[in-house]
């Protein structure tokens, strides 16, 4: 078949490589001017299927309005904060229910083992080499960290994901250069999850996926998706339509515009993440691999010789501009846990990117209502983690396979039964 995929992205490249591997015809188009220019950009690039889970869960309502009123607040409203993203907050909120979440985390902790698994055969396969590390752990700053940590631990059990609980000394051993002057109570490590850098896997899966003979378009808008006289592409600038058989949209929070003209309402808004990346000033001050501050919801990772820091939840606002207070958040922990893993003059590089997520967590996989326009996206700030398994998932189903795993609960469906 030939196959239109919008978005090169994580999730669009890794869904153009695995539509190449089963002998489709297939062209990437993406606005920016090369791969991975937005959401995959400078993510935290954790890959733990143990900690993927919905924000829409029980109490948390009430923990993200008291998160508000923080100083270093890891959840933000942000002005202008319009109809939609009020609408999104609604669904969200009914959402939130135990039901509907346990629901919604077994089906992304399904998605996200098996995207590991596709992500790690992929990099054998291909012989990939890009800056990652082994091991997660979260740190617990205060004995009442611990305790609210607990239900989230009893989830992991319930989901058989291997953990260790730690005290502060077997914490610090794993990670030696935790600043000794930061409380700490404790640590939960996670020894199978890890860290790796997304964009590079994106560029060097690009690289090969184009010798594989996918054709990549970039710096092109896509106006249109038109459904009149059988499937085509509508090209800023461009008088003629591009025909195909099948297009994909993972166009990330471009993608409601899209689906709009077709009929397809989908709740999906961008969620701003916030994240700093910078040299090591010595790799003995920085992490080994990656740390997450349970507190404040800031991930530490160690990307090659490089560190990011990233965090923050902001809904709102305006893409180009960056709040102050999500900054000095990142800092802060990174101050408080590697002190002496940067120097000051070493260009601390500040990125605010979108999130396209969906009020109740998971993505949606699959077909779209429209014939032959078919769903890869509302991957939220999962993306990286859920990349691998989605592409493969949904290429089975374009070539009227069953997928290797359950994707019940990851269709159209849900959304339109919860709207």
């Amino acid at each position: 078949m030939k196959i239109a995929v919008v978005g090169a992205g994580v999730i669009g490249v890794t869904t153009a490589y695995e539509l190449s591997l089963d002998g489709h015809e297939v062209t990437v188009f993406d606005r920016r001017a090369t791969a991975a220019e937005e959401t995959s950009f400078a993510n935290a690039g954790i890959v733990a299927p143990g900690y993927v889970a919905p924000w829409a869960a029980p109490g948390m309502p009430g923990k993200a309005l008291g998160h508000l009123l923080g100083r270093y607040a890891p959840v933000r409203l942000s002005w202008p904060l319009g109809a939609k993203e009020l609408g999104w907050l609604w669904h969200w909120y009914r959402a939130c229910k135990l039901e509907t979440y346990l629901a919604n985390r077994a089906r992304l902790h399904r998605l996200a083992n098996y995207s590991l698994e596709r992500l790690q055969h992929i990099t054998r396969d291909l012989k990939l080499e890009y800056d990652c590390a082994p091991g997660y752990m979260v740190l617990l700053r205060s004995e009442a960290d611990h305790r609210l940590a607990q239900p989230g631990l009893q989830a992991l059990r319930e989901l058989g994901v291997a953990f260790t609980e730690l005290d502060a000394a077997a914490a610090r051993h794993i990670e030696p250069a935790l600043h000794p002057d930061t409380a700490l109570f404790g640590a939960i490590h996670l020894p199978n999850a890890e860290v790796a850098n997304c964009r590079q896997f994106v560029l060097l899966l690009k690289n090969e996926t184009a010798r594989r003979g996918v054709r990549f378009c970039f710096s092109t808008t896509i106006d249109r998706i038109d459904t009149t006289a059988g499937l085509a592409l509508g090209l800023h600038g461009e008088p003629e339509l591009q025909r195909f058989d099948q297009v994909v949209v993972c166009a990330g929070v471009h993608s409601p515009a899209l689906l709009q003209p077709l009929g397809l309402e989908l709740p999906l808004i961008p969620v701003y993440g916030y994240a700093l990346s910078t040299s090591l000033r010595e790799p003995l001050n920085g992490p080994r691999g990656a740390i997450m501050d349970e507190r404040y919801k800031v991930s530490i990772s160690r990307l090659g010789q490089r560190i990011r820091v990233a965090g923050s939840a902001e809904i709102g606002g305006w893409p180009e501009r960056q709040r102050s207070g999500s900054a000095q958040t990142l800092h802060k922990v990174l101050r408080d846990w590697f002190p002496g893993a940067t120097h000051p003059s070493s260009g601390l590089q500040l990125w605010k990117g979108a999130r396209p997520m969906l009020p109740d967590g998971p993505p949606v996989l699959g077909a779209s209502g429209t014939p032959g326009v078919w769903l890869n996206l509302g991957h939220g700030s999962s993306g990286w983690a859920l990349a691998c398994g989605s592409a493969r998932a949904l290429a089975d189903l374009m070539g009227g396979r069953q997928a290797e795993i359950d994707l019940s609960g990851l269709g159209l469906e849900r959304i339109v039964r919860a709207s």
